[in-house]
């Protein structure tokens, strides 16, 4: 099967670049200046907005007003317990599919999550499921996927796009990107949280984790999942999403899931600021190393973002990504080879010393 790669490409063949590249060399430290990671990055979509309502309810109720509640609260949450937020909308305003995952690829995001609620033309139809991206594809979950990718049609640039990317077409929601094949397992661990949350703490049936075509979550390169919270078409659960009980319950769940998400992957927020601790290691991957000290901007290191340094003496290291997660690292360091650093490597940083890994 022809795999398509949709992972943004920024192969700027600038001198600068190729100065760095054939300069690539390892020294032991004892660093005098380290530049470290953001905050855990959370994207967080509020589906639909402006001239797209979303789904529609026979009492009124809109889609985009009860998720762009539900967005609101959960971002308030996460900021307070230390994740840097990123809305791709704070207000009722129109977003293209486009628009959504060009945000959260910009800032280099740690998850993306989008939020949504569903319908149904039988009114009995009740309960959440959560979607990430993937090739298993039921006729279910493809006619889910077409009607929340019929946004493209309302984008007025549609037609610009039209020769890569149909919104109905199968072949198009077979093609996946390759960062969202390395983060499947990820994507659905997260998932898998956010549905047991709302199973066990909001009593919402489990329509359970599934993997469709969405095509925000195929372009977006991190972690991915699409929350479709209850159906607005059940009389019961339409009246709950409406409510401000069930729009600050739902937030609750999914902002626990995170937590638990971050926990499950060895996160650690600012761990270079605990690498006083003995068992703390903070691993990064070094893409370059020069006598030259350049501004950690995109367009300096091919368009990598979440970039740090190191000056060694005279020279400059520099690194891209930064976990406590190996496992998290390595996919990270396979991205960075993949856009112009074929070698790249890991390096860890324990009790402020610099060791080579892999």
């Amino acid at each position: 099967m022809m795999k398509v790669c949709l992972t943004p490409s920024f192969f700027n063949h600038s001198l600068t670049a190729f100065i760095l590249f054939i300069t690539f060399i390892f020294f032991p430290t004892s660093s005098s200046e380290i530049y470290s990671q953001e905050r855990f990055k959370i994207v967080i979509d509020a589906g639909h907005g402006g001239k797209d309502p979303g789904r529609p309810n026979k009492s009124g109720i809109k889609e985009k007003d009860i998720v762009l509640k539900i967005a609101l609260d959960l971002g308030k949450k996460l900021e307070n317990s230390g994740n840097e937020v990123i809305y791709t909308r704070d207000k009722d305003i129109f977003l293209t599919l486009r628009q959504r995952a060009k945000i959260a690829n910009d800032v280099d995001a740690d998850l993306f999550i989008s939020i949504h609620c569903n319908a149904f033309h039988d009114s009995s139809v009740h309960g959440s499921e959560t979607f990430v991206y993937g090739l298993h594809v039921s006729d279910a979950n493809f006619n889910v996927a077409k009607k929340e990718n019929e946004i493209i049609f309302l984008d007025d640039h549609y037609l610009d796009d039209q020769e890569t990317y149909s919104p109905t077409s199968t072949e198009s929601l077979i093609g996946t990107t390759l960062m969202q094949e390395e983060y499947l397992d990820q994507s659905i661990l997260l998932a898998s949280f956010v549905q047991n949350n709302f199973t066990k703490n909001l009593k919402i049936r489990n329509r359970g984790v599934k993997q469709s075509g969405f095509w925000v979550l195929h372009n977006t390169y991190m972690p991915s999942i699409l929350i479709e919270a209850g159906f607005m078409t059940n009389p019961k659960e339409g009246t709950y999403l409406n409510s401000k009980k069930g729009q600050v319950g739902i937030s609750n769940s999914i902002y626990d899931a995170i937590e638990k998400y971050k926990k499950a992957i060895n996160y650690s927020e600012n761990p270079l600021t605990k690498s006083n601790t003995n068992d703390i290691v903070n691993y990064k991957v070094q893409i370059a190393a020069g006598k030259r000290r350049l501004e950690l901007k995109s367009y300096n290191f091919k368009g990598l973002k979440s970039l740090s340094r190191v000056k060694d003496g005279s020279f400059y290291k520099y690194f891209y990504s930064n976990s406590t997660s190996l496992i998290e690292i390595r996919k990270k360091k396979k991205y960075a080879r993949l856009n112009g650093y074929p070698n790249a490597y890991i390096v860890g940083f324990k009790n402020g010393k610099l060791f080579d890994v892999d």
